[in-house]
């Protein structure tokens, strides 16, 4: 028997329906998914220093679950003494049950230790897709604060197969974002 993630237990049980009642869909496959989670995080010291990035590698594929890659420049800017092809960041992409173990784990563990929380913003990409800016790396448990020399943010993208902001709203909320704005339609 295969091991299944809560959430995508509450997915196929609860929030496929809800989805389904709230915006009058006539096939199951017209319910919005969760399709890929994108962590990236911009490691802008990297340029001087390469251990940043060494670094940031670690802590984002402890945090995922999964093996981080670095990203590279795409053009040359004398102003941040960058040049083309340079290693500037790092991503990981989570798809499948590893997508639905991080956000039980980020929904549930990691946004509650953020200091002075009232809520994540509700601005969406106007294709249903939200993107989170997280401003340190050590909410997430999996990061010993003992070994963190530098403070660094990350972006976490949610990409869904919703069509418009509102129905990329309602999934994320079922999925348990705790978004600032409760009453939006």
């Amino acid at each position: 028997m295969e091991f299944t993630p809560n959430l995508k237990k509450k997915y196929t049980d609860e929030i496929i329906s809800n989805l389904t009642k709230e915006f009058g869909y006539k096939s199951v496959m017209q319910v919005p998914k969760l399709e890929k989670i994108i962590i990236n995080q911009g490691v802008g010291k990297a340029v001087a220093d390469k251990k940043m990035l060494d670094v940031a590698v670690k802590e984002v594929t402890d945090i995922a679950g999964q093996k981080a890659i670095t990203t590279l420049s795409k053009k040359d800017i004398s102003n941040f003494k960058l040049r083309k092809k340079m290693p500037i960041g790092v991503k990981v992409t989570l798809r499948r049950s590893k997508m639905y173990e991080f956000l039980e784990r980020l929904v549930s563990v990691s946004i509650p230790r953020i200091r002075d929380f009232n809520g994540i913003s509700d601005k969406f990409d106007g294709k249903g897709n939200y993107t989170l800016g997280i401003q340190e790396q050590i909410i997430f448990p999996e990061i010993n604060i003992d070994q963190v020399n530098e403070i660094m943010g990350m972006n976490i993208t949610f990409v869904t197969s919703a069509r418009t902001d509102e129905e990329g709203y309602s999934l994320l909320k079922e999925f348990g974002l705790p978004f600032k704005n409760i009453n939006k339609k």
